[in-house]
């Protein structure tokens, strides 16, 4: 595409440059050598063929291929002129030959001098001071009028009201203006109307949702990952922190900082954190085979193309493998900016960490009272108290019973698996952990262990806390339920377990169930309630095992309780004592608590008593009330917490992971030198301390400082294509030299001085463009106007182009009525084709559309599932975001007014807008046409209009009073239930004509 670009631009030169001007080598000769010579003669050393370099002056002269104002010294010269292939520049295999026009302006250009000009982005601003005789004018005017002079060409008329009306409420809030606020802004006949109404659209909130958009695919944001699980994250409050900052106007510099660094400014408070999950919007992975190094790696150049592109406005990421081709920036450059972001933690691999909590100050307060009880009622908890020191040395005695009493010895398993895929994890105490990862809330256990003792007579099941203080179930409560155990021999003879004595149970929940064969998921055992209390299970075999050999033995649990009421950490024990059932039921501390309760207590150190006291007051009945109010003031806390928001956030590593340059870009070569942060080499550097390592604060600063001549030019040109349809510049995404040297620099760079100087203020820009008469220009063009600039890149003209896709969706919703205009929140989920996702996994996934408020939000809101974008939002070319988007292409094919026409949004929109033409727009078929018309599109229609749309009507009246059936079917499109009191068959024809008004071009075109 880009190549078509500067096809464009190279065959307009000759009327660029006149024979009585003097060629300028940044407008006249760059775009040629760079598109046909810097590949092989450029900026990249390792690709550079004969040595010989036409991107440096110097160089080119030393070698001879330029000599100024001499033709036929200069090699190039003779090159571009050969008719041997084997001498002709460029190679015939190259495929970019120069035109008869090219080669002139290469002799012309050198004939005169072969003058260099640094690359017109990467020169400072070049600010017109003085605009001749158009001082009282907006600069742009001016600048634009001088512009279409020297073509001889005039400024198109100002647009009417109506028009205007629409163009501003469109680019300003992405939305149709109100018939009620078009016809007062139409009649208002003060001399400042039109500012004011600018000003009360800039007032408004919507503002910073329009304005969030390209900002929003330019940072590339997604509510999911991306790569092949696609799983979510927890990201949207970034998103309400940019249209906040929009609509406060926030300097854009310190948009910028708080962004790339704002978790690394003093004091930073919970927007600035949150303002720096830019740097975790990337694509990340948890494929469990991936490797950690290639994501690293990914992750490295996913954020400095980031970089480049979002402020910048450079192909940097080029430099990944090699130096660029055709800019000055280089391998290390590309390495060097991306050391910067070594220092955010977070794993190569695997689920994203939840985020920080982002609570409103309502929240916020609560949060605070709800921490200040946990605090309480944990000093409490730790707080000694006589009655519990008196219990503790009563279980140390009991303790000690029951080890000296019974010779419990802990079977080793040999196998453990859980049936529903649960792993379980053999310790070195030889208990079994549960893992956590894929656990279920049903399960039966399955574990295998062999003995050689001789005469068992019991086993004993110990139900181990997890986390001391939190119990060994799984449930929330630390609760768990075992319904039925059983064990059978190496020979699969069942081992018959006579009775069953437990430590602790309920009424409700006895240990008898275990080995009555009752498999239901209602009766099974489970201890008297008690968070953190371990519990034992005494498994009284009917006779010994008395002969002596070795046994391997398979004990079967099964937990079919659900809600996550399985044990998460248990053992296994034997005995070989003859009456087992005298033993003290003491579910024994393990081997380190052991090891103090068996030391006299004189002679225990500080730490161990404290050891050993936390265990009894986080494990023993006694503090059971004292535990269980802390356990449900966290659940309190925790509860609520869960209501909050959550945002990930950029958080620093103390010591930044080692970035080394990758040779050709490959992640398992090592060999490369290790470099620190560092500028791009090529552009001013800021000035930093002796010794100083530079931070991404110290990026940041950087790429908003004065001195950075690339920043201000790359944010105008985007805010500019919003207004006009196309950028000053047209390559949004790169300003280097394969980019295209905008049609009128001065008032790129008089914009961009003002935006930088003025302190980065966006809605004075924005407020400076609209508020000019460019802007307010007709955007109807003569055919020969079309012919000639059929992109209007002169300004002679408005711009038409179609709706971004969001607006497209609110634009429909708006004039239905249907719009629910709640600012922030996390994303909804609109319609979508059943079956959609039915190629997500890991895990697989069904996608549930929102319900009531949720269904009617504006498109900036959509759930962005990066893999699987919601199909109307691609059909009208919203980007995917896997990458940073700068630019939106705009496509016009037939699927487009298919979904206009059929998605249940766009039906149930007809329908709801239909109710409201029948129920405001008068009682004529006339009166509600002009009704809806006005509503629409902020006009009235033509009569050629009003009798097409009057015929549409009548045919399909027609149609649906003959077929109850369909017009049944017709309404039932959508949640939004049609109203009862109205004839169904009116309102599917004015449904009919519904859609035909939001299928038009006008409807979803901003002019």
């Amino acid at each position: 595409m880009k190549h078509i670009h500067f096809i464009v631009a190279i065959v307009a030169l000759p009327t660029l440059a006149s024979a009585a001007d003097k060629l300028q080598f940044n407008r006249d000769i760059r775009p040629i050598l760079a598109d046909r010579c810097f590949a092989c003669h450029g900026p990249d050393a390792n690709h550079r063929e004969a040595d010989l370099r036409l991107d440096d002056r110097a160089s080119a002269i030393e070698s001879n291929a330029i000599v100024p104002g001499k033709l036929d010294e200069s090699a190039l010269v003779k090159r571009i002129l050969s008719d041997n292939p084997k001498r002709i520049m460029p190679p015939p295999h190259a495929n970019k030959p120069l035109s008869a026009e090219q080669k002139a302006l290469l002799q012309r250009w050198i004939a005169e001098g072969a003058e260099y000009e640094g690359h017109w982005a990467y020169l400072p601003l070049n600010y017109a001071l003085d605009i001749p005789h158009r001082s009282k004018m907006n600069p742009i005017d001016s600048l634009v009028l001088n512009h279409l002079t020297a073509k001889g060409l005039q400024p198109s008329p100002e647009a009417d009201r109506r028009t205007l009306a629409r163009r501003l409420s469109f680019d300003l809030l992405g939305l149709p203006p109100k018939v009620e606020d078009v016809e007062a802004f139409v009649n208002d006949k003060s001399p400042d109307a039109y500012k004011q109404y600018v000003e009360r659209l800039l007032a408004s909130p919507h503002y910073g949702e329009r304005m969030a958009i390209a900002w929003l695919d330019a940072v590339r944001f997604a509510d999911t990952i991306g790569y092949h699980s696609d799983n979510p994250r927890n990201v949207y409050p970034y998103r309400d922190y940019v249209i906040r900052a929009f609509n406060e106007n926030k300097p854009f510099d310190q948009f910028t900082i708080e962004q790339l660094a704002g978790d690394l400014l003093p004091n930073a408070t919970q927007e600035q954190k949150v303002a720096s999950c830019f740097n975790r919007l990337l694509l990340t992975t948890e494929e469990g085979g991936a490797q950690a190094k290639d994501y690293e790696a990914r992750m490295l150049g996913d954020r400095v193309r980031a970089v480049g592109t979002v402020w910048l406005g450079q192909t940097i990421g080029c430099c990944q493998c090699h130096d660029h081709k055709f800019d000055p920036l280089t391998t290390r450059d590309f390495y060097s900016m991306g050391a910067f972001f070594a220092d955010v933690q977070e794993a190569a691999i695997g689920k994203r960490e939840p985020g920080m909590l982002v609570p409103d100050k309502a929240q916020e307060a609560e949060l605070t009272r709800l921490q200040a009880k946990v605090a309480e009622l944990q000093q409490a908890l730790d707080a000694p108290r006589p009655e519990w020191q008196s219990a503790q040395a009563a279980w140390e005695k009991s303790v000690l019973a029951a080890v000296q009493s019974s010779a419990w010895t802990t079977l080793k398993p040999t196998q453990a698996t859980g049936e529903q895929g649960t792993r379980l994890q053999i310790e070195k105490s030889n208990a079994l952990l549960v893992e956590a990862r894929g656990v279920k809330p049903a399960d039966v256990y399955t574990v295998t262990v062999t003995t050689a003792a001789q005469g068992i007579t019991a086993i004993k099941l110990d139900a181990l806390s997890t986390v001391v203080g939190q119990g060994p179930g799984r449930a929330a409560d630390g609760s768990f339920v075992l319904n039925e155990i059983s064990i059978v021999d190496e020979q699969k003879r069942s081992v018959k377990i006579a009775e069953v004595l437990t430590s602790s149970e309920t009424p409700a929940t006895p240990a008898a169930a275990l080995i009555d064969g009752k498999r239901d998921k209602s009766n099974g055992w489970s201890p008297a309630p008690g968070l953190g209390v371990e519990a034992s299970a005494v498994l009284i075999l009917a006779e010994p095992f008395d002969d002596g050999k070795e046994h391997t033995l398979t004990i079967r649990i099964e937990q079919l309780a659900g809600a996550d009421r399985t044990l998460g950490r248990f053992r296994l024990q034997a005995t070989t004592a003859a009456k087992p059932a005298d033993a003290p039921l003491v579910v024994l501390p393990p081997d380190d608590i052991l090891a103090i309760i068996k030391q006299e207590p004189a002679k225990r150190n500080a730490a161990q008593q404290a050891k050993l006291a936390t265990y009894f007051r986080n494990s023993s009945r006694e503090t059971l009330v004292a535990r269980q109010q802390l356990a449900e003031a966290k659940a309190a806390q925790t509860n609520f917490e869960n209501s909050v928001p959550r945002c990930l956030i950029a958080v620093s590593l103390p010591t930044p992971r080692t970035v080394r340059i990758l040779p050709r870009g490959n992640w398992m070569d090592d060999s490369g030198p290790i470099v620190q942060a560092a500028l791009p080499a090529f552009l001013p550097q800021p000035q930093l301390a002796a010794g100083q390592k530079p931070t991404r604060l110290d990026l940041a600063r950087w790429i908003v400082s004065p001195e950075n001549p690339l920043t201000a030019r790359v944010f105008v040109n985007r805010v500019w294509k919003q207004f006009f349809g196309v950028g000053l510049s047209k390559t949004l995404d790169d300003l280097g030299s394969q980019g295209e040297t905008p049609v009128q620099p001065v008032l790129l760079d008089t914009l961009a001085y003002d935006f930088q100087s003025a302190g980065w203020n966006v809605k004075n820009l924005v407020r400076y463009i609209v508020n000019s008469k460019t802007y307010r220009q007709v955007s109807t063009a003569s055919k020969e106007q079309i012919a000639r600039d059929p992109e209007n890149r002169d300004l002679a003209r408005q711009s038409r182009f179609r709706l971004e896709a969001e607006l497209v969706r609110d634009n429909a919703l708006a004039i239905s009525g249907l719009l629910v205009p709640k600012i922030g929140g996390p994303s909804v989920k609109p319609y979508q084709p059943e079956g959609y996702w039915e190629n997500l996994n890991f895990p697989t996934r069904t996608y549930q559309a929102d319900t009531g408020d949720n269904q009617y939000r504006r498109g900036l809101y959509t759930w962005w599932q990066r893999s699987f974008l919601h199909p109307s939002m691609l059909a009208f070319d919203a980007p995917s975001r896997e990458e940073c988007a700068a630019d939106r292409s705009r496509s016009n094919i037939p699927q487009q007014a298919l979904v206009l026409l059929n998605d249940p949004t766009y039906v149930e929109a007809a329908r709801a807008f239909a109710g409201r033409i029948m129920r405001d727009g008068g009682t004529t078929v006339d009166a509600r046409i002009d009704w809806a018309w006005r509503q629409a599109l902020a006009r009235p229609p033509r009569d050629d209009e009003r009798r097409v749309v009057a015929e549409v009507f009548a045919k399909h009246h027609e149609q649906f009073a003959k077929d109850a059936v369909a017009t049944d079917a017709f309404l039932k499109v959508g949640q939004n239930a049609p109203p009862s009191d109205i004839s169904k068959t009116d309102l599917a024809a004015w449904t009919s004509v519904a859609r035909v008004i939001l299928n038009l071009h006008e409807t979803i075109t901003r002019n």
